[in-house]
């Protein structure tokens, strides 16, 4: 064998451990749709998001089983997911989407997990919106084979913070996080105060039990991977219940 065919050998070796490698990545699950008005899947939801066009995730959000949500420690991470295995419902070449979690999909032990109860434990399922749906099958299919992948979340903008709660009740909705998407410890700063951890009150709503008006506020976010970014003074000293503010991103 020729040295020009050695290396041809070795390029197309190089290449298919790569594709392998990529194809380890990718774990089963199967997909379903949900019709919402806008295309969302849903304006309210398990991770606290609200109207998701309002934040920006919009159509491309999903609802996870009980297996992948994490009870809501996955909120707000990204995942590629792409129909495979069947030639009548996945769309020719298996293209994919990327989806954010945005909700729970309940489990429904009434009905088999093969046939009405797909988000019953131990089965791993994503509740799409129609649109997103509609990009990787095709709409007159229940329930399709997918596979998923974690991947980073791609974001505009800085992280943005919802400031609610009342004198001495203090929540915080963090929204458009990038990276792992994924929202692990939040501390907050008054001008008159220390960092103070907060809890995890439900989906990505952090709180804690302190009377913060009049100061203006920094925070401080660490997501799942342990990468921690700090906004200071995101909110003036006059800031209101209700408002949202935006601050550094990953």
């Amino acid at each position: 064998m020729g040295a020009l065919q050695t290396a041809l050998l070795y390029l197309i070796l190089l290449h298919t451990c790569s594709i392998a490698v990529n194809d380890d990545e990718w774990k089963s699950a199967t997909a379903t749709y949900s019709k919402e008005a806008n295309d969302s899947i849903i304006t309210e939801g398990a991770c606290g998001y609200g109207d998701l066009h309002k934040i920006s995730y919009g159509k491309h959000s999903a609802g996870l089983s009980s297996m992948l949500f994490n009870r809501g420690s996955t909120c707000g991470g990204c995942f590629e997911v792409r129909c495979v295995d069947h030639i009548l419902w996945c769309l020719q070449g298996s293209p994919s989407v990327i989806l954010t979690a945005t909700d729970f999909c309940p489990p429904n032990y009434g009905l088999s997990s093969e046939y009405g109860g797909w988000c019953n434990f131990p089965r791993e399922h994503f509740e799409m919106s129609e649109a997103a749906f509609a990009e990787i099958a095709e709409k007159r299919a229940d329930i399709v084979p997918v596979q998923y992948r974690r991947v980073k979340c791609e974001r505009e903008g800085g992280l943005r913070f919802t400031v609610s709660g009342n004198s001495y009740f203090y929540q915080v909705l963090i929204t458009n996080v990038g990276l792992d998407g994924e929202v692990f410890a939040v501390k907050v700063k008054g001008s008159k105060t220390g960092w103070i951890p907060m809890a995890r009150n439900w989906g990505q709503n952090w709180q804690c039990n302190i009377d913060l008006k009049g100061q203006p506020l920094s925070f401080e976010v660490t997501t799942s991977s342990g990468r921690t970014v700090t906004s200071y003074n995101v909110a003036p000293a006059k800031w209101q219940f209700g408002q949202t503010f935006e601050g550094k991103q990953f």
